[in-house]
């Protein structure tokens, strides 16, 4: 192809890349498509080359402004992004600042958990014992022994309550212990425990019996009184909650308004949350005639203005939520 008709050829849009990105840079002709040449081929030559040169010069002025314009153009769009950025960032802030004002200030506490909840003056220990299923007898009349030795070493444990379970994880027995004077008595008591030995023979022989133990340290709510003043003929519920950690506080709050609402029937034994051991936990004990009573009583709480309360708010509080059916021991204190 002669140089003219490479010139020719260039009578149109050129065709660059830049930055990945395919442009197109208008070009305004140099030689006109139907231009005959008059001279000779030399000249020709000559005036063709003469305009190569020029077309090099247009285009390379044409591809700097081109090259100008895309860099405005991404200064543009770095702009754009950046006050969306900023504009994204500084509704992300109101945003956060909007959740945050949902929250009330929270007073620092002056004192600790327990003793906003309770006083010091008594513990009171759990014992849940899971007892084989062919020494359950025998593991009962051993108990009652043992009980009476607690009492006669005067180790200063009172049995507050002793209870085998009727509906939940059978063959398992529930006591429930009282130290007067906190942890000094108990402290005492646990001494005694480890080293009388007719307190160490009968361990030995419990522990045959058994296949799991476990025990907590509890306090009982300031609000809620031991109520152990009730006929024979009962049967009790233990609710046993795991709570999210820190909701202690608020959860005693809202039982201490609305444990009103469940006393109609006088079911309401006692309340206590835990101080060693599993922590973030609280039993409730409650007493029934039956467990038709149970749920008259329950449904009974339903009707009353303000129940539905505490049950929205303390809702959820738990993270679990286990009920045991009981019954108590003949040699129970509590009946």
């Amino acid at each position: 192809m002669t140089v003219l008709g490479i010139l020719k050829s260039l009578n149109t849009n050129v065709v660059c890349s830049y930055l990945g990105k395919k442009s197109v840079i208008p070009f305004r002709p140099l030689l006109s498509a139907k231009a005959t040449p008059t001279t000779s081929t030399s000249k020709n030559i000559s005036s063709c080359i003469s305009s190569k040169f020029q077309f090099e010069f247009l285009l390379g002025s044409q591809m700097c402004q081109h090259h100008s314009l895309l860099a405005s153009q991404n200064t543009s769009r770095d702009e754009s992004k950046r006050t969306i950025t900023s504009s994204a960032s500084l509704n992300t802030d109101k945003w956060y600042q909007k959740i945050m004002k949902m929250r009330e200030p929270i007073d620092t506490p002056s004192k600790t958990q327990s003793k906003l909840l309770s006083d010091l003056d008594s513990v009171y220990e759990l014992q849940i014992h899971k007892v084989k299923p062919e020494n359950m007898l025998e593991y009962l009349k051993q108990f009652e022994k043992f009980a009476s030795l607690m009492n006669e070493k005067k180790t200063g444990a009172e049995l507050l309550a002793s209870f085998t379970v009727l509906i939940g994880d059978q063959d398992e027995a529930v006591h429930l212990w009282k130290y007067k004077g906190g942890y000094t008595s108990y402290s005492k008591a646990l001494m005694i425990y480890r080293t009388d030995e007719d307190i160490v023979a009968y361990r030995s022989e419990r522990n045959a019996m058994l296949r799991e133990r476990y025990n907590q340290i509890l306090l009982r709510f300031g609000f809620w009184e031991f109520n152990k003043n009730r006929e024979p003929g009962n049967l009790y519920e233990l609710r046993s909650y795991e709570l999210k950690s820190g909701s202690m506080i608020e959860w005693g709050n809202h039982w201490a308004r609305g444990l009103k609402y469940r006393q109609q029937n006088g079911e309401a034994v006692c309340g206590f949350f835990s101080h060693i051991g599993d922590l973030n936990m609280c039993h409730h004990l409650w007493s029934y005639k039956s467990l038709q009573s149970r749920k008259e009583t329950r449904d009974l709480a339903w009707q009353l203005p303000g129940w539905d309360e505490n049950v929205r708010y303390t809702v959820p509080l738990i993270r679990s939520l286990k009920s045991r059916i009981l019954i108590p021991t003949p040699y129970s204190p509590l009946q």
